[in-house]
């Protein structure tokens, strides 16, 4: 591989170069090789590579996954969401488990110490099956317990004692397996003997809550898979079909417990399940971390302001705050998840042409990643069903890549915007005493690109910052670059926060971060229409920030009829799901300030007063009816994803043109000095054509429903109007 050697890569001897510079190399244990990370990295810095041990995670001097339970907490978080949302706090409120794995292992045995309320019926590895039918949560997990901190464990350990009736431990050697009644009812068969193989089975099929996936194999296909599809041939036997499965939701702690086909086909039947690689991505995560934090102490290090000790003791001293910002990052893909899935099926057309848009761009391979036709979506959104959560997770992903892409490839990292994305990746230990080495940090862009890309998706979904560049022929780094200033503008980071931790129905959650999203949407349009490309973020929030906290002030005041009444049926609705009333008007208070980006520039460019903008451009917008087009514009959500684009567009338009317009109307300092009377005079001289727009805005008005092409022909009679 590539090597950095005194700053300069290095190629290595005797091998041709037919790429560009990669000296980025990491290595991370999996499937029972982690004590081979101190091995890897011996030779990484016997030959000298420029990341140390940084080249194996894990190791003496690295993060223990399964000392930390890292995949497994973070496939739990998806646990938790999913039981969240249908009502129930796995925490607390006891769940039937069934699952694959045993308590010597990482992903089995961390997991099922992470809620004593969980009551685990049945579970089996490659040695035993083990059979609960009714525990006592406490008791039991009391012996998990037990188990999990014996030097190696298997279900023979388990005392026998603590079994409830009609249970046991079954050796997988055994030719025939005798069933108690208790048994029997738990596992939903009639069989009163069954071989072990049919019996493993009939584990995957049991009518529990919760399917938990911790041992290695591919244990569920979908009914149109056979198994040479799968490619796991030890398991042929054992394996069920999705339509088979009876659990509520399935956690893969494990990787591939379930072919994606299964998991689609289980979703698609009602089940609450996303991919492994959303579940059980904790662990790589972890990794991530270890290596970008080695490789900026190595640089402390190197500068004589670290030794090796305090190192390693430093890396100890943050293990949970580590594990805090990973567990963070799974939190967060999960409830973006849940947010795309509210979309239901009206929302399968927009996906539909993201999906084409990552196809067109090699960002996506429909058949690798197991989706579909777009017709086979189509259809299936004439039924009323949307994309299922293992589709969605890979249009997550899929997407998250090509932003970050766009992002490292462009000048958006450099933006002193972007130092604390930096900064505040790491824990904080390291935030004030490394901070130059974390500035200097060689994976900088890679990192600022990353966690930027993550928070774009997270908050925003898959679809709006596609969706939006191609509304505002903008590239995806702008997109990224609007997206930063519209955040510190208005300090959407604490309204985050808050709808996340306020207490409130799932349902109400949900709808907030959706409706916090469309509004951001317009106010990042705003911002492109303004050059984000060319105008940094940092300079963007600096000459605008003062005028756009002063019309938050008084947005009340400023307000529009035909906005007062978008907001009033937006509260409404936020509220008659739970929301809590002060979050309800902080997302409404976003909508409210649709248009202050413009009229902040129009302000700091023309030196008149925010407010006195404001008010002229609300009054012309009264005037003329514009102010009612708008609004209509914004609140349309058309399925088509031509006529999304087309409404989108419209609403931006008929703001721009009447800031446009007033940037026309106050060039001259009489106009500065009385912007009202400038506009009288303007009203005065086009009486009859603004009389003959008004007339034509009020037949629209009373027309149900209104229709895009009505709202686009309003548009242009208005650039003639203001034209004229």
């Amino acid at each position: 591989t590539d090597n950095i050697v005194d700053d300069k890569v290095v190629h290595p001897d005797g091998v041709k170069i037919l790429d560009g510079d990669d000296p980025y190399f990491v290595v991370a244990a999996d499937k029972g090789t982690a004590s081979f990370s101190d091995v890897a990295n011996a030779i990484a810095q016997a030959e000298g590579f420029w990341l140390g041990d940084a080249f194996a995670s894990g190791g003496s001097n690295g993060y223990d996954h399964k000392a930390m339970g890292i995949t497994a907490r973070g496939a739990w978080i998806s646990v938790q969401r999913h039981f969240l949302e249908m009502g129930v706090d796995v925490q607390s409120d006891t769940i039937s488990v069934v699952g694959c794995g045993d308590m010597s292992g990482d992903v089995f045995g961390n997991g099922m110490l992470l809620s004593k309320a969980i009551k685990l019926v049945a579970a089996f590895d490659h040695r035993h099956i083990f059979i609960d039918p009714n525990p006592d949560p406490a008791a039991s997990w009391k012996e998990r317990k037990r188990m999990f901190e014996l030097p190696r464990s298997s279900w023979e350990d388990y005392d026998e004692k603590l079994i409830s009736k009609g249970g046991g431990v079954f050796p997988r050697t055994m030719k025939r397996i005798p069933l108690s009644k208790q048994a029997r009812e738990v596992l939903g068969i009639e069989e009163k003997e069954i071989e072990p193989d049919a019996l493993i089975s009939a584990v995957l099929r049991a009518p529990a809550d919760l399917l938990w996936f911790g041992g290695i194999g591919t244990y569920v296909k979908s009914t149109a898979q056979n198994h040479v599809d799968v490619g796991d041939p030890a398991n042929d036997r054992l394996r069920v079909d999705a339509s088979e499965l009876r659990v509520k939701a399935v956690g893969e702690g494990a990787n591939l417990g379930i072919t994606q086909a299964g998991r689609i086909e289980f979703a698609l039947s009602g089940g609450r399940i996303n991919t492994d690689f959303i579940d059980n991505s904790a662990g790589v995560d972890c990794s991530d971390n270890e290596v970008n934090i080695k490789i900026a102490l190595e640089a402390a290090r190197k500068a004589g302001r670290l030794s090796e000790e305090r190192r390693n003791a430093l890396l100890e001293d943050m293990t949970e705050e580590v594990a805090a910002i990973v567990l963070e990052d799974n939190r967060l893909q999960t409830l973006a998840l849940s947010v795309a899935e509210q979309g239901g099926s009206p929302a399968t057309a927009s996906q539909i042409r993201l999906i084409e848009q990552l196809e067109d761009g090699g960002n996506l391979d429909r058949r690798t990643e197991g989706l579909a036709a777009s017709d086979v979506f189509t259809r299936r959104a004439a039924e009323g069903h949307g994309l299922t959560r293992p589709e969605l997770a890979v249009l997550l992903s899929s997407s998250k890549l090509v932003l970050q892409d766009a992002i490292e490839n462009s000048k958006l990292p450099d933006d002193a915007a972007m130092e604390k994305t930096l900064v505040t990746s790491f824990p904080e230990q390291l935030q004030d005493k490394f901070r130059k080495y974390l500035e200097g940090h060689r994976l900088r862009r890679e990192i600022i690109a990353t966690e930027l890309a993550n928070r774009i998706v997270n908050r925003l979904g898959m679809v709006l910052p596609f969706e939006l560049a191609e509304e505002e022929n903008a590239l995806l780094s702008e997109i990224s670059a609007a997206f930063v200033a519209v955040d510190r503008l208005f300090d959407l980071r604490d309204l985050w926060e808050k709808i996340e931790s306020a207490k409130m129905p799932e349902e109400a959650r949900l709808m907030l971060l959706d409706r916090t999203a469309g509004a951001v949407r317009s106010h990042m349009a705003d911002v492109l229409r303004l050059g984000a490309g060319e105008i940094s973020p940092s300079k963007i929030h600096d000459r605008l920030r003062p005028q756009v906290d002063l019309l938050a002030t008084e947005t009340s005041k400023l307000l529009e009829t035909a906005a007062k009444a978008h907001s009033d049926r937006l509260r409404t609705e936020l509220t008659g799901k739970g929301a809590p009333a002060a979050l309800a008007d902080a997302v409404v208070h976003l909508y409210q300030l649709d248009g202050a980006i413009g009229l902040a520039q129009l302000s700091a460019d023309s030196g008149i007063k925010a407010r006195t903008v404001a008010a002229t451009f609300t009054e012309l917008g009264a005037k003329l009816g514009i102010d009612w087009a708008q609004q209509t514009a914004a609140v349309m959500s058309p399925s088509d994803p031509w006529e999304r684009l087309l409404v989108a567009g419209l609403s931006r338009d008929l703001q721009q043109m009447r800031l446009q317009f007033l940037h026309k109307l106050l060039r001259t300092e009489k106009a500065k000095a009385d912007p009202a009377e400038a506009l009288a005079n303007w009203s005065e001289s086009r009486q009859a054509a603004i009389r003959q727009f008004r007339s034509m805005v009020g037949r629209a008005e009373n027309s149900v429903p209104v229709s895009p092409a009505m709202l686009a022909h309003i548009a242009g009679q208005g650039r003639t109007l203001f034209a004229s």
